[in-house]
């Protein structure tokens, strides 16, 4: 479960190009990971866990950014 999970430091060190080319992979694999769920033929139930975790945790960095906002730096 742990090697799909990306760190929302990783996610602030990536250009804005690259947040958009993952998030757009993430929304991808989710998609097939839920048909395998329908299909019953999914391997690891926490890859579906994690891909939605991927993608919240990077919406709400990127809407950080664009609100001037940072996590932990002590500004407001």
């Amino acid at each position: 479960m742990g090697k799909y999970r990306v760190r929302a430091r990783d996610m602030r060190s990536m250009s804005p190009e690259e947040r958009l080319k993952a998030l757009e992979e993430w929304r991808r694999e989710l998609i097939t990971l839920r048909y395998q769920a329908a299909a019953g033929s999914l391997e690891s139930p926490g890859k579906l866990r994690e891909y939605r975790r991927n993608i919240a945790r990077m919406l709400t960095i990127m809407r950080e950014e664009e609100l001037g906002l940072r996590r932990g730096s002590g500004e407001s």
